[in-house]
This record gives C-alpha cells, sequence and structure tokens, in this order.
C-alpha cells in the first residue's frame, strides 16, 4: 500500500502546484497587467464611496433616474442569470405587461424592448439609447430640468460596443445617472 501512497500524494501535491497555485497567479497577473480596472471590477466611486460597478446593473426606482432593464436575477451579481421561462409563459407575460404599465407605453407611444426585456445574464448594466431617450420626459419632469437637456446627456453617454458589427449605441446606467447628479449640483 505504501508503495502507491507517496506517489499519489506526490502527483495529487504537483497537479495541486500547478493546475490551482500557478494557474491562477497566472491568469491574475496577466488580468492585473492587461486590464486592471476590468479585473478590479470596475468599481465606480463618488467621494471616496464606491457607488457600484461598471459591469453590473443596479434597480434604480426613482422618478429621477433612469431605470435599468429589468432582471431575472434580482440585481444580485452572485446569481447572475436569465429567468428560462418560455415565450408562452404567464408569469413572462405578467412581467411584461407590468413593466409596461410602469413606463406608461402605449400602442401610439411604444416602449422598446430592452426596457421590457432582462438580458441573459439578467445584470447588463446598458440600456439603448432609444430606451434612455424614452425615459428622458419623466426624469426630466421629477428633476425640473429641460427635456432636450436630459436627452442630450443621454445622447453624452451613448457609445457603439461594436463599432460597425454592433452600431446600435447604448448607454451605460450608472454612468449616466451619475451625470444626472452632477448636472443637477
Amino acid at each position: 500500500m505504501m508503495t502507491y501512497l507517496i506517489p499519489s500524494l506526490r502527483l495529487w501535491f504537483a497537479t495541486m502546484l500547478v493546475c490551482v497555485a500557478l494557474y491562477t497567479a497566472l491568469i491574475y497577473g496577466l488580468a492585473q497587467g492587461l486590464a486592471p480596472w476590468r479585473a478590479n471590477g470596475s468599481i465606480i466611486e463618488v467621494d471616496g464611496r464606491a457607488v457600484g460597478s461598471e459591469l453590473i446593473a443596479q434597480d434604480f426606482t426613482s422618478p429621477g433616474y433612469f431605470w435599468s432593464r429589468p432582471s431575472a436575477a434580482d440585481y444580485n451579481g452572485m446569481g447572475a442569470a436569465g429567468s428560462n421561462l418560455s415565450p408562452t409563459s404567464e408569469v413572462l407575460h405578467a412581467r411584461a405587461a407590468e413593466t409596461v404599465a410602469r413606463y406608461g407605453a402605449t400602442p401610439a407611444n411604444p416602449i422598446p424592448a430592452d426596457l421590457v426585456a432582462a438580458s441573459g445574464g439578467g445584470l447588463d448594466p446598458h440600456i439603448s439609447l432609444a430606451g434612455a431617450l424614452y425615459q428622458a420626459e419623466r426624469i426630466a419632469k421629477a428633476r425640473g430640468l429641460p427635456v432636450e437637456q436630459v436627452r442630450l446627456l443621454a445622447r453624452e453617454h451613448a457609445f457603439a460596443p461594436g463599432a460597425a458589427l454592433a452600431p446600435e449605441p447604448i448607454v451605460n446606467v450608472l454612468q449616466l445617472n451619475l451625470a444626472l447628479d452632477r448636472l443637477s449640483r
């Protein structure tokens, strides 16, 4: 029995050293060297206080803020997941109807799809520029700002994530809301 135990322990130790310690150190070092902002969570701070991550959606409910996409994960970064509900699900239809009503959408004023449907992981921090512009009147009214000023702010924060491959402009909701707060100071 001892003839197998010592070589097995050596193999186990070597495997742990290579697959756990060295691989982890290599990936950590590469991440810190190539993209430290992303590797450290892209934490956004205001006055030295962390207010969120550029990478994870938050649930904004105040009428004076841009609202994020719905989240099947309840905006919990530890439980990222889609709902796995089928398009024929009554629960999904009820959730969508509630969201449409919350925005006050009508056939004459249709809501952009990304404001009604959760993303695959449920934590997408972006909405389409069309989704941001759709919310501009509510935000302007709540903050006492001209609606064109809110729309201009949304356009200034919009970017095309994939250039020619994904030209639909999007905005990061947290960054846009922080810009709104700076505007109102």
